[in-house]
């Protein structure tokens, strides 16, 4: 059985790679380890239910202050991906069978946490025919009935291998928020993202709202990785041609040495320009600082997109 904590075994697609230079981080993005007795009553919740989140094996620097507000953003469908992207700490490989008993188990956890918004995420599944379009349908209405009142967002993969039916079965399951991120500009992604489609994940949240309009979607990048401003304004201009209403920009963070490097550390002034300027290409919700990750004070962003969404059909 592979020790995924074993770095070699973790990422076997990197473990030959030259080590990149880790720089300290600056000021602005250092955070606390996470003591709290909320993030310990998380964190035994979600181990009771056996699940996994994307907080722990994507090495999140937020975990600490999400789980200690009982807020925990769930990975379905295992905890090895079928994808190798030179940002990301998921481990790499090939998955087992899907558990068929998960999404009950998430729909419990979401009941007990009390959640009144969860994010539900996922590991690439190429090996399966529909990428886990039905393992989603089947989590959204296992909290569905469980956790009548809490509003889902989705943090889907890309369902590149799949047919157009997939993401059609997963919008029908209607949740609230429909969320998938480009990750970072086009001209890096055959180094940052080399199993992807920049253009393919673009006309998938496209589809998103041509399918249900009246769905919320929301997409986002990070930087650092060695784009140029122009590069992310168009980002934004093509996010906004594909009718996403929100935006989400963080600091990439490297996880390893065998990670893409980070080229530069943007400063929260930069952050507040992005911000700035998306806000001005008319996205109904924008986070962009250091520290934002797609699923990043989730729950409150999600009331302030209803809310920014009813001001301006009423011409607000």
């Amino acid at each position: 059985m592979r020790d995924l904590n074993d770095p070699e075994q973790r990422h076997p697609e990197k473990a030959h790679r030259a080590d990149n230079p880790q720089p300290g981080k600056p000021a602005w993005i250092r955070v606390k380890a996470p003591v709290s007795a909320g993030y310990k009553k998380t964190r035994d919740i979600l181990a009771a239910n056996r699940l996994t989140t994307v907080c722990q094996e994507a090495s999140c620097p937020n975990v600490g202050e999400c789980w200690g507000r009982g807020h925990a953003t769930m990975m379905i469908m295992g905890e090895v991906c079928t994808r190798g992207c030179a940002f990301c700490n998921i481990a790499t490989g090939r998955p087992e069978a899907l558990d068929e008993f998960e999404p009950g188990r998430v729909g419990e956890a979401v009941r007990t946490l009390g959640l009144s918004h969860v994010v539900i995420t996922s590991v690439d599944r190429d090996d399966l025919a529909d990428g886990g379009a039905e393992h989603f349908v089947r989590t959204i209405r296992a909290i569905r009935h469980r956790s009548p009142l809490t509003t889902i967002e989705i943090l889907t993969p890309d369902f590149l291998k799949c047919g157009p039916e997939a993401l059609e079965r997963v919008v029908a399951a209607r949740p609230d928020v429909f969320n998938h991120n480009l990750e970072t500009v086009p001209g890096l992604y055959p180094q940052v993202r080399p199993g992807a489609r920049y253009f393919h994940s673009l006309r998938l949240l496209q589809r998103v709202k041509e399918i249900d309009p009246s769905m919320f979607t929301k997409s986002g990048i990070m930087v650092g990785l060695g784009e140029d401003r122009q590069a992310v304004l168009q980002v934004m201009d093509d996010m906004r041609v594909a009718d996403v209403d929100f935006l989400t920009i963080g600091q990439y963070l490297q996880p390893t040495p065998k990670h893409h490097a980070v080229a530069r550390f943007v400063t929260p002034q930069e952050f507040a320009a992005y911000e700035k300027a998306a806000r001005g290409k008319g996205f109904l919700m924008v986070s962009a600082t250091p520290l934002t990750r797609s699923s990043y004070h989730a729950g409150d962003d999600f009331a302030r997109l209803r809310a920014a969404r009813a001001r301006r059909l009423a011409g607000g």
